[in-house]
């Protein structure tokens, strides 16, 4: 099934402190697929290069709401510059979550819009939108209302929420071209890929099955070195994928 990449908000510190000695890193780690959450001291066309000079490659990028409300044309134009594959919507600010309705027409212009540029659009989820709204969950009831974009399925947050994440991959099958990939402590703390309780070998199969393009490690936190936290996520998901 899919290939492997890195959510690089997994390394927000290190990338504060040294964006381009990160990269590098990521690199030298084994990693060769990326999603960026912003773009450091360059540009998104310098950014390329960099990337293409390590060896890297971008296939998505995570993108505000306001810009994907206010600033669409140069999130086009920044993601054909980049190669992207895919544009992704990560969160929803807690004063935007009580009006999915309007919300709902907000991602279905920009889903529109980004896919008649030639790249996937996707939502990605956290536990907030499993809440019950007009007899479904949240989650639900905004992807019907937005049928040009794809789920990037958080399982860990969907674990969190109380959610069967291969449930909810075999329900998306055909949508889901991005998987984020974090596992759950037993008391339910972020932890590298492998070492908690999510059951994989099934979300692995559903995976597979529902045509999963990549899978994505992110660790919301990572109580150690981040580093060897994405290494030992990274060298699980190989010996499996």
């Amino acid at each position: 099934m899919g290939d492997i990449a890195l959510q690089m908000y997994t390394l927000r510190k290190p990338l504060e402190d040294d964006f381009d000695g990160t990269l590098r890193h990521v690199a030298e780690i084994g990693f060769r697929l990326i999603e960026l959450h912003h773009y450091g001291p360059y540009t998104a066309a310098d950014l390329r290069r960099r990337l293409d000079e390590l060896g890297l490659r971008a296939i998505s990028a995570h993108v505000p709401l306001t810009r994907l409300e206010s600033e669409l044309d140069d999130v086009i134009d920044e993601a054909r510059a980049l190669g992207l594959e895919y544009v992704v919507c990560p969160w929803l600010p807690a004063e935007r979550r009580d009006d999915y309705a309007a919300l709902a027409g907000v991602l279905a212009r920009a889903a529109e819009r980004v896919r008649a540029a030639g790249f996937g659009f996707s939502y990605h989820n956290h536990d907030f939108e499993f809440v019950s709204y007009e007899g479904q969950t949240a989650l639900d009831w905004l992807l019907e209302r937005v049928p040009d974009a794809g789920l990037e399925l958080d399982v860990y947050w969907a674990h969190h929420a109380g959610f069967d994440p291969v449930e909810i991959i075999r329900r998306y099958r055909g949508r889901i071209d991005l998987l984020h990939a974090k596992d759950a402590s037993p008391e339910g703390h972020f932890a590298p890929v492998g070492t908690g309780v999510l059951p994989w070998d099934a979300i692995f199969q559903a995976s597979a099955e529902a045509g999963v393009r990549y899978v994505i490690v992110e660790q919301d936190v990572c109580p150690g070195d981040p580093f060897e936290a994405i290494a030992t996520s990274l060298q699980f998901l190989q010996s499996r994928l």
